[in-house]
């Protein structure tokens, strides 16, 4: 996702350094898995909290003069470009897969857009898209690292997952194709 928002947003500035950039902002985060082993439930909190993006485009905002000074207008759209797939890669994809706690720390409660919107002949309108999942002292995201909460990693298998779904997949295999081809066109000019 943040490839195809780096290929799209980015327009005549794009490079592979900028693409980097702003795949590596959508990665941020997922720093919060490591958190999540001094703070029970820190995994899609700390970092996945809407609070996060927002200050950071306070900052970012505040100081745009200085970085237009420095960097131009190239250094300008790559840090709003990061900005914004941090937001939508970054926490977006997870907070319509699994959950994150969006307002974290200011309110504590996992939020997730997953479930379905449908008209069913008994029920009418049913919705279970939006779903509160709980808070960070009762919701923990199992990965790699933080397996269970107070758990005993020796001997536990740890999983890192790379896809999860064909959607997924087909997402990753086009932002590949993608922004290699634009990397390639740029290299051209």
């Amino acid at each position: 996702m943040a490839g195809l928002l780096a290929t799209s947003l980015l327009a005549e500035h794009f490079d592979g350094r900028a693409a980097l950039v702003v795949m590596a902002a959508a990665a941020v985060p997922d720093l919060d898995t490591l958190v999540g082993w001094w703070v029970p439930g820190g995994h899609r909190a700390v970092l996945h909290t809407l609070l996060f993006p927002a200050a950071l485009g306070v900052l970012l905002f505040v100081g745009e003069s200085r970085l237009r000074a420095r960097w131009g207008e190239y250094g300008t759209r790559v840090a709003w470009v990061s900005l914004c797939s941090l937001l939508v890669a970054g926490i977006g994809l997870d907070f319509f897969s699994n959950g994150v706690n969006l307002l974290y720390p200011v309110h504590d409660q996992f939020y997730s857009v997953s479930g379905e919107i449908a008209i069913s002949n008994e029920e009418g309108l049913v919705q279970s898209l939006l779903e509160a999942k709980g808070s960070t002292e009762t919701t923990h995201y199992s990965t790699g690292f933080d397996l269970a909460p107070g758990a005993d990693p020796a001997g536990e298998e740890r999983t890192f997952p790379i896809v999860r779904s064909g959607r997924g997949l087909l997402l990753g295999v086009t932002s590949i194709a993608v922004v290699g081809f634009r990397a390639w066109e740029a290299r051209k000019k």
